[in-house]
């Protein structure tokens, strides 16, 4: 009798280990697969047709254990290197005084506003407006 509820309980838990393991694989569910098919489940819709055509049919992962293709462009030598560094340092430099030359330029003082000769019409305008405005009641 105890060799049948141990063997039992070693199944059981071989199934229950069995379920686990099968958990981590994506494609099968066993759980969501039943629901599925009585209608509780998620339903899975149909792939858009642009998504279809974007993708390839065949990913071609490059196989393990193969060496790595060769570069479309070969790499720069160490003199083309230097020589573009040369090339972006005085790109730099130039960019540096021009930025130092605008700095210069915005140091200059604002001009001086223009001073318009007294207008003989718009004075008397300006007189006129205070004696209406001294004339009115609060």
């Amino acid at each position: 009798m105890a060799f049948s509820i141990r063997r039992t309980s070693t199944v059981a838990v071989m199934m229950l280990a069995v379920v686990g393991v099968a958990g981590c694989n994506g494609g099968f569910n066993p759980v969501r697969d039943v629901a599925t098919a009585v209608g509780a489940g998620p339903q899975t819709a149909a792939t858009p047709d642009f998504v279809a055509r974007s993708r390839p049919a065949n990913l071609e992962y490059m196989p393990i254990g193969t060496s790595v293709p060769e570069r479309p462009t070969p790499a720069r030598t160490a003199e083309e290197t230097k020589a573009a560094e040369a090339e972006l340092d005085a790109l730099r430099t130039r960019n540096e005084a021009a930025g130092a030359a605008a700095a210069e330029a915005g140091k200059t003082p604002p001009p001086e506003p223009i001073r318009l000769p007294p207008n003989s019409s718009a004075n008397t305008s300006q007189q006129t407006r205070q004696k209406t405005n001294s004339n009115r009641r609060p």
